[in-house]
């Protein structure tokens, strides 16, 4: 949290029926929810979306959202950290509205991701997006788009992205991975009423208003290449590098010693795949008493991988943001998922209050991740999102 932070506690943002959002940081799940429903309050809401610290007693919370939230359609997942008024918290409760004066929803689960089946998935994403249109008729004018949180320690954030993009179709769908504070125990979702684990909650919405995706990552390759040569990729350990243990041949690279490898040097240090021509980040999430490295995302054997340093984080932030803004005009709100190795390195070199700011100016509200999903791709150490604008006029 950047040091403004105390004088947004109980602000409440309002955006002109669209979108509001909250923030709180109370230790207390009850008061957490009554200060962010307060500043949630207005407009009937068409879906309303939280993030929360697993440390909460998240049964409490989950009565708490119920009984303040009656009848509203709610999802929402523990984080490994919140965004919002009072910029980056390293734990607390964050929320948007939806209002229903211009959001239509659909929502939906997948349970057992351990035996998930991506052409089930698919068909079922189908299923809810032509319940939707259905229910609004082909001459809506509404633009489509869809929200998704997925279990972060589940390991099957490949397999539903993908079937949600193949039976949503050409929409944009954005999703977070659920943490839990970078315990790496449990992480939760939470639909139709209460927290979930081993799965995938997502919300398909129709609007008027104008939106963008965001997608920004600030890594570019250098150094020599890491060939992947022992792979467990079911559980994301990679075993070998270049032949040779791999957490000594990534702490070779970097130029430190495998016993120096922490979570600020995994994010500041990460490796990147090239895939038809841009740098997707591979995020190491740790390394093991066996010499392997754990990573957040799927790697298989044979990858090439090029170790990466960052490069301006909040210079490319504002650009991707600026861009965002000059295709919608005026921004109502901003959505986003952003990789917890992000906010670590946010933290590590004194970056909280520029990047709290320019998030603040824009109304942005989201979650620190444990992965992020863009349009049918798993991805890490990238902040995605979605900037919504304004309707132009009232009588459209």
């Amino acid at each position: 949290m950047d040091g403004s932070a105390a004088s947004y506690r109980g602000q409440v943002m309002k955006h002109e029926r669209a979108l509001r959002i909250g923030q709180s940081l109370a230790m207390e799940a009850d008061v957490a929810v009554a200060e962010l429903s307060q500043q949630l309050a207005g407009e009937p809401p068409a879906l309303v979306v939280f993030f929360c610290s697993a440390s909460y007693d998240l049964e409490l919370l989950a009565g708490e959202i119920n009984r303040r939230f009656a009848g509203i359609p709610v999802i929402g997942c523990t984080a490994a950290g919140t965004i919002g008024p009072q910029g980056y918290g390293e734990s607390g409760l964050s929320g948007i509205a939806f209002a229903a004066a211009e959001f239509s929803v659909e929502c939906g689960c997948f349970e057992h991701l351990q035996v998930f089946d991506v052409d089930a998935g698919r068909d079922r994403a189908l299923e809810l997006m032509l319940r939707l249109r259905e229910r609004l008729g082909a001459k809506s004018g509404c633009g489509y788009f869809a929200l998704s949180l997925i279990d972060g320690l589940s390991m099957r954030e490949e397999q539903v992205a993908m079937a949600l993009q193949d039976g949503l179709g050409g929409i944009h769908v954005i999703g977070a991975s659920a943490g839990d504070d970078l315990r790496f125990q449990r992480t939760r979702v939470f639909h139709d009423g209460r927290f979930h684990d081993d799965a995938a909650v997502y919300a398909v919405l129709a609007t008027r208003l104008p939106f963008r995706p965001l997608r920004t990552q600030h890594f570019v390759a250098d150094g020599e290449r890491l060939v992947v040569t022992d792979v467990d990729s079911e559980r994301r350990v990679v075993r070998e590098i270049n032949g040779l243990p791999a957490a000594d041949e990534y702490a070779r690279l970097i130029g430190v010693k495998p016993a120096q490898l922490t979570a600020v040097k995994f994010a500041a240090r990460p490796v990147v795949v090239k895939i038809d021509g841009q740098d997707y980040v591979r995020s190491i999430r740790s390394a093991n008493r066996d010499g392997s490295l754990t990573f957040y995302c799927a790697l298989d054997e044979g990858v090439v991988l090029r170790v990466a340093r960052g490069d301006d984080l909040v210079g490319k932030l504002a650009r991707a943001l600026d861009e965002a803004q000059a295709e919608v005009g005026a921004v109502s709100g901003v959505l986003l998922c952003d990789c917890v190795l992000r906010s670590l390195e946010i933290a590590s070199t004194g970056q909280q209050a520029a990047v709290g700011a320019m998030l603040r100016a824009r109304s942005a509200v989201g979650l620190s991740t444990y992965g992020e999903q863009c349009d049918g791709v798993h991805i890490n150490q990238t902040l995605t999102g979605l900037v919504f604008g304004e309707r132009e006029s009232d009588d459209e």
